[in-house]
């Protein structure tokens, strides 16, 4: 298939409702996942993002305590940053 259109210096295509291209060996090794392993990734994935959050909240709130932190990023997960 062609598809026409502006591209990436590697080729991709570039598409306003298209936010991520993913690279076709990173496809390739998913299809090739379980399910099992594909909720695992979901799972490392939602914790790592958990601790990046917890890290920006501790550093722009030096004097909060480990459970406010903690609340914060709870409170972020379910409603966002406003």
């Amino acid at each position: 298939m062609i598809i026409d259109g502006p591209k990436t210096s590697t080729g991709f295509r570039l598409d306003d409702g298209q936010i991520e291209v993913v690279d076709q060996a990173v496809a390739d090794m998913m299809r090739r996942k379980t399910p099992a392993e594909k909720v695992a990734l979901v799972g490392a994935a939602h914790r790592m993002a958990k601790r990046l959050m917890a890290a920006g909240i501790r550093r722009n709130h030096a004097d909060w305590t480990e459970e406010q932190i903690q609340t914060e990023v709870c409170r972020r997960l379910l409603h966002g940053t406003n």
